[in-house]
This record gives structure tokens, C-alpha cells and sequence, in this order.
């Protein structure tokens, strides 16, 4: 579904990524991991079109997108759930999530789509008239989410999803991005937390300083000595 070929990306004199390549197979969940400033969330946002890379290229579903506005990605199928959440505070959950379908042709079935959000997160449905920016962490990690799906993607881009929430809020979220990956969204997911990333994942790369250091099968990888030292705490 997704081919990523020889990505450099620079922030002015600084090199980011270099040389990355990486592939997602439909129906995977694909884990990026790596430490702080490794390039993680610099790869999501190339594919999102939000950052210009320097070289390299970008197939989705068979078509280069590398020259394409943000926009026509996520129409697409390519949706970015930002680092942050990035949530419209002042808005209501369900403004927040009307406005993941702004940009598509469709929006007559928005309220339908909008139903099987709140199926997969009841707590949305009982906050659906409460102010974003009034609600927990994960209570907005989940309207992120929520708002990406309602672009109705075939790949979901999450950056660090897990980023100040709770243990058990963790929890959950992996139970969510596996569902999401049964019900036919391909994800890739960048994330800190490789125990958590390497637990709902397929595959996975470790990434290091702009390059793929490691890849294979996540349990593999789970067990690999060197990513039990580095990220696994073993």
C-alpha cells in the first residue's frame, strides 16, 4: 500500500532523515520506533505531506503522491493523527469530528460515519456536546483518532499516540489501533513506547538518527537483544 524509497529531509542545515526506506503492506499495523528526535515524527509528516523532502519518493496504492498537497493525500486515503493530539479546544467532540470530514465529497454520510466513532469510543457519544479542550488525555486521544477516521482513510499515520497518558489509557489504546486494523485501517504507528508499538504491531523498524537501523517481524524484533537493551529495559 505504502512504499517509501530513500527519504532525505533536512530543518535548515540539519539532516533528519537520510536515506530512509520503508514499506506497509495493506491490513499491517507497521511500527516505527526509535528514541527522541530519532526522525519519527519528520517520516509521518513527509508522508503527510506537511514537511518537503529533500530526495526521494513516496508511493501510495501504486501512485507517486510525492508532489501532492496535504489535501489531495488525505482524500486519498493517507490520514496524519498528530503528535499532540491537536484537538479544536474550543469546539465540541462533535464539531471536533465534523471536522475530519471536511474535505470530502461525501459528507451527507458524515453522521453515519460519525455513529460507528462513537461505537468504538462510547465515552465520545456521552461527551458529544462537552468543549474538546475540557476533556482528560485519553479522552482526546481518542477524539483524534475518531476525527482522522472520519476522513474515512485507508492508512492511518498515528504520532505517539501514547505520548502523557496513563498506563491503563495505554492499554486501551493498543486494544483500539488493533481494532482498527481488523476493521480494514492500515496504520502506521510512531512511538516511544516500543512495548507498547512492538505489542499491536506486525512489523516494525527501529529507527536512529534519521536511519533504519532494524527491521523485521515485531515479536522478532521484541525479543532481538539489542532492542530489549535500548527500548525494552532488558
Amino acid at each position: 500500500m505504502l512504499d517509501v524509497a530513500a527519504l532525505d529531509a533536512f530543518y535548515g542545515k540539519q539532516q533528519v532523515l537520510r536515506g530512509l526506506t520503508l514499506n506497509v503492506n495493506a491490513g499491517e499495523v507497521v511500527a516505527l520506533i526509535g528514541p527522541n528526535a530519532a526522525g519519527k515524527s519528520t517520516t509521518l509528516r513527509v508522508m503527510a505531506g506537511l514537511k518537503k523532502p529533500t530526495t526521494g519518493r513516496i508511493i501510495l496504492a501504486g501512485q507517486t503522491i510525492g508532489a501532492l498537497p496535504t489535501a489531495e493525500r488525505v482524500a486519498r486515503g493517507l490520514v496524519l493523527v498528530p503528535e499532540g493530539r491537536q484537538i479544536f479546544p474550543r469546539f465540541t467532540v462533535e464539531e471536533n469530528l465534523l471536522m475530519g470530514a471536511y474535505a470530502r465529497r461525501d459528507r451527507d454520510q458524515s453522521r453515519s460515519d460519525m455513529e460507528r466513532v462513537f461505537a468504538m469510543f462510547p465515552r465520545l457519544r456521552e461527551r458529544r456536546e462537552q468543549k474538546a479542550g475540557s476533556m482528560s488525555g485519553g479522552e482526546q486521544q481518542m477524539l483524534a483518532i475518531g476525527r482522522g477516521l472520519m476522513s474515512k482513510p485507508s492508512l492511518m499515520l498515528l504520532d505517539e499516540p501514547t505520548l502523557g497518558l496513563a498506563p491503563i489509557i495505554i492499554d486501551e489504546l493498543s486494544d483500539t489501533i488493533r481494532a482498527l486494523a481488523t476493521s480494514g485501517v492500515t496504520i502506521l504507528l510512531a512511538e516511544q513506547n516500543a512495548a507498547m508499538a512492538l505489542g499491536c504491531a506486525h512489523r516494525a523498524y527501529v529507527l536512529e538518527s534519521g536511519r533504519i537501523v532494524l527491521q523485521g517481524q515485531a515479536a522478532a524484533l521484541a525479543n532481538a537483544p539489542e532492542v530489549k537493551q535500548m527500548y525494552l529495559g532488558g
